[in-house]
């Protein structure tokens, strides 16, 4: 039977035991990022974000241990969580915002999830070593105890945030026997490089796309990039341009922060860059891209509104980072979530993620699931 422990040190147990830190320190970067290999966004990304004061978050790591080694892990966090996040921009969102104005609390619940709000999906780390028959009854274990952790923390929600495709089928019968809903996340968009130069690469669009990524590249004539790990003397100006994307977006979640930027590019050294998109001596956009020596992830593309869209800067990034993988042998460009029409008509491909919840009270978990497709997030495109 598994058992789990808070915060205590990794010991050589011959049964799983799933314990629980609210660092990852503790845990070291060895053991972890030997349940993520071929992960992009490691322990040291999971550093980086939980270093950076985002918001009202309070992070937690949960790891399976048998015979002194860590066999299973899986990041999560802790917040209040407004179930209106997700809805669309629209008269329902409006009135529960309105209401809210007198009532903070309303349609707000304290909500424990597994996964993490800063990383691209909600990956399972199991070490190379564990069959794979065996990952199923390793993963119930670390869930039991998560489930267990969100009940003393006074979580009435519980959840899974952006489980990829091929997790979902493969757990899908445990999530449904202890009870979580299903609902659509944003999917995931990469692109294969399997091509050897823009040419090649510009060769496969269609020709009314062709030509209009011609004609947008033009711009480039008047815009100065600059790839940098670096970025004390410009951060303020990127946090400005980050909260004017931001404010653009229709749905949001965490906010991120100057320590966030900070962050990742000290805890990534080598594996992480900010390009800057300059027109004249003005910073008009910047794009965090996190990577390792076979993936680049682009974590943020944000943009002055007024003065950048002249400039077709997005279109400029997406031919940078490009450039980028094919300069150090990459061969896949993850291009994020949301705005699916532009990266689709630029040759990427979708993987599908899910977002599982479940309520404490079964009366409350049934009003969920019978309105849970106005939060879905599959629409959010």
């Amino acid at each position: 039977m598994l058992q789990f422990a808070h915060n205590r040190p990794l010991a050589g147990n011959t049964e799983p035991v799933t314990q629980i830190y609210d660092t990852i320190r503790a845990i070291g970067r060895e053991a972890w990022n030997a349940c993520f290999r071929g992960h992009v966004e490691d322990y040291d990304c999971l550093l980086a974000i939980e270093g950076a004061g985002i918001g009202d978050f309070e992070w937690r790591y949960l790891v399976v241990v048998e015979d002194g080694r860590i066999s299973a892990a899986m990041p999560a966090f802790l917040c209040p969580y407004a179930l209106d996040t997700t809805l669309e921009d629209g008269i329902a969102r409006r009135l529960i915002r309105r209401l809210r104005q007198s009532a903070p609390g309303f349609l707000v619940l304290r909500l424990a999830c597994l996964g993490s709000p800063c990383t691209e999906t909600g990956a399972i780390g199991f070490h190379p070593d564990v069959p794979q028959e065996r990952r199923e009854r390793l993963f119930a274990g670390l869930l039991c105890a998560f489930e267990t952790l969100a009940a003393e923390e006074g979580c009435a929600l519980t959840g899974m945030k952006d489980i990829p495709a091929p997790i979902a089928a493969e757990f899908g019968v445990l999530f449904a026997r202890r009870r979580y809903a299903a609902i659509g996340g944003l999917p995931s968009a990469w692109l294969d490089i399997d091509f050897t130069t823009i040419d090649d690469y510009m060769g496969r669009l269609s020709a009314g796309t062709r030509k209009d990524m011609r004609r947008k590249l033009k711009s480039s004539d008047a815009v100065r990039v600059e790839i940098r790990t670096d970025i004390d003397k410009e951060l303020p100006r990127i946090m400005a341009l980050y909260h004017d994307t931001r404010n653009r977006s229709e749905w949001q979640f965490e906010e991120l922060t100057p320590a966030y930027f900070e962050g990742i590019l000290t805890h990534m050294a080598d594996r992480s860059f900010c390009a800057l998109y300059f027109v004249g001596d003005e910073l008009l956009a910047a794009n965090l891209i996190v990577h390792d020596d076979q993936v680049a992830i682009d974590k943020f593309f944000c943009m002055d509104g007024e003065k950048g869209r002249p400039y077709n800067l997005y279109f400029l990034s997406w031919f940078t980072n490009l450039r980028y993988c094919l300069g150090k042998g990459l061969s896949r460009y993850q291009s994020g979530q949301a705005y699916y029409e532009n990266k689709v008509r630029l040759g990427s491909q979708l993987t599908a993620n899910t977002m599982y919840f479940r309520h404490r009270n079964s009366v409350l978990q049934a009003l969920l699931r019978l309105v849970s497709p106005l939060f879905s997030q599959e629409q959010a495109k």
